[in-house]
């Protein structure tokens, strides 16, 4: 096998990992996404609003096309508003 060959089979390697944790990380993000979205601010435990703040901030700040993504990797769907803990 030349070097190039060998440096193109690494590279073809290392993309299929990355899009297997990508894979993961959208399924991640969309039962995240999913769960946010469920939840009752006003029954969260006190210690439980900031971290529930930040994850819905921060999904929030995805691209749609993220986003939609991650839930259709665990079908799920949310509503058009955005989630906003208090």
């Amino acid at each position: 096998m030349s070097h190039r060959s060998e440096k193109l089979s690494m590279l073809g390697r290392e993309l299929e990992l990355l899009m297997g944790e990508r894979q993961t990380l959208l399924q991640v993000v969309g039962a995240t996404a999913a769960l946010i979205a469920s939840l009752d601010s006003s029954h969260l435990p006190l210690g439980a609003v900031k971290p529930a703040d930040l994850v819905a901030s921060t999904i929030n700040a995805l691209a749609d096309e993220t986003l939609q993504d991650a839930l259709a990797a665990v079908h799920a769907e949310i509503e058009d508003e955005p989630v906003v803990i208090n």
